[in-house]
This record gives C-alpha cells, structure tokens and sequence, in this order.
C-alpha cells in the first residue's frame, strides 16, 4: 500500500518478434489486444480494474500491462484512499476522476501522501485515453462495476498476500497492517470483488498465467480466448 517501486523494463514491446521467446509477453499482448478491442465503459474510456488483496502483486502486473498498452495512464487508489478512508472513497473517486473520464475530459485528483498523513492539491492529471488501468484493492466494488469495461482479479490467497504485504513493509508498518487486514477482511465480506472478474491472473516463478473467472459470458473471457483453445490465455 505505500510502496512506490516500480518492476523492471519490460525486455521488449508487443508485437516485436522476441516475443516467440517470451511466452509471459505473448500473453500481455494478447491481453492488450483483447482490451482494446471492448466497447467503452466511461464515457469514450475503456476503464480496467485490477483488483485483489493487499500485497497480492497488483501494482506490478497492472505495469506490465500498461506497457504492454503503450502506456495506458494508472490510476492507483492507493492515490485516493487515506488512513482516515481506507475503503470509504468512492464519492471521492467518483467525483474527481470517473465523472470527468465519463464526459471524455481529463480528470485531476488529489493524490494522498501516506508518509505526510494529507492530500495534495487536485492537479494530478489522468487523461480520458482510450485504455485507462485503475489498480487498488477495491477496484472492482459494485458501485464501480458499471463503468468498468473488464475486472481482473490477482489470485493469491488473502494469507499469502498479507504476509507478502507485510515482508515489503517491514516491522515499521506492522500497526498499520493489523487495522488493515480487519478492513479489508470487513470490506470483501460486504462488497466482494472476485466473484465479478472476467479473468484471474495467478503470478508464476516467470511471469503470469491467466484464467477465465466465474463471469465467463463477459466480453472479456470470451475475446482472449475466442479462437485459441481452451487454454489460451495461458
């Protein structure tokens, strides 16, 4: 939740004919094509969501892919939520970046400073593109779902997760996990997410693997796979 590294360089951009040798893009890229080709969601922005629990690898996969769409701008709500808010900040999100995406106009937010304890100013710019990534934990909540054109899901245990979270924070943060993980265990019991991804996408030693979720007639699940087996998006 308050890290701020970003994963390495992909080795090589979608559709570059390395790609043969690195299953993992091939993979990305066909996720790109597929998200490219869904209908807009919020206003003329085809809106993903790439949610799943604290620690689960979301903020590094939703990189790759954004690279793997040349740079589709991500929105991270670790931005938008506060110690005050952790789930409570769907008026803000609304407000501040669905409705000004929704009317095709770049949306402006305050983004929160998790060491400073306060928002800044509302100057951090998103652009209404055609793909934009929105990655938190969250992301895929029911008041959200309607503007959203696909929800994937990271599928790491909840408890694998944590303890990753908790690794990457350090002993420091440890007060702060406790008050997290008994919100988050309150928000998904009320508001879950995973039941609602197209796909599920499962971290491997080398990359990613992808699979249908339980929402198999969504547009989603149905292009990256049409056409290439039942184990395409593997």
């Amino acid at each position: 939740m308050t890290d701020t590294r970003r994963p390495a360089p992909l080795p090589d951009r979608p559709g570059h004919p390395d790609h043969a040798d690195h299953p993992d893009l091939a993979r990305l890229a066909r996720l790109a094509r597929a998200v490219r080709r869904l209908p807009p969601s919020c206003g003329p922005v085809r809106l993903i969501a790439v949610d799943g629990h604290a620690g689960s690898g979301k903020s590094t996969f939703t990189a790759r892919l954004a690279e793997a769409l040349d740079g589709a701008p991500v929105l991270r709500l670790d931005d938008i939520a506060s110690h005050a808010d952790l789930f409570d900040w769907t008026d803000r999100l609304l407000r501040q970046v669905v409705e000004p995406l929704s009317r095709g106009e770049t949306a402006h937010y305050a983004a929160y400073d998790w060491h400073a304890r306060r928002f800044g100013p509302a100057d951090r710019p998103l652009p209404a593109a055609p793909v934009v990534l929105m990655d938190g934990v969250g992301a895929g909540r029911r008041v959200l779902r309607p503007f959203l054109a696909g929800l994937l899901w990271m599928d790491l245990p909840r408890s694998a997760s944590w303890a990753r979270g908790r690794r990457r924070d350090g002993p420091a943060l440890s007060g702060f996990w406790d008050g997290w993980e008994a919100a988050e265990r309150r928000h998904f019991a009320e508001d879950p997410s995973r039941p609602f991804a197209q796909l599920l996408v499962r971290e491997l030693p080398v990359g990613y693997e992808l699979l249908a979720g339980s929402d198999e007639a969504a547009a989603l699940t149905q292009i990256v796979t049409q056409g290439e087996g039942p184990s395409a998006a593997r």
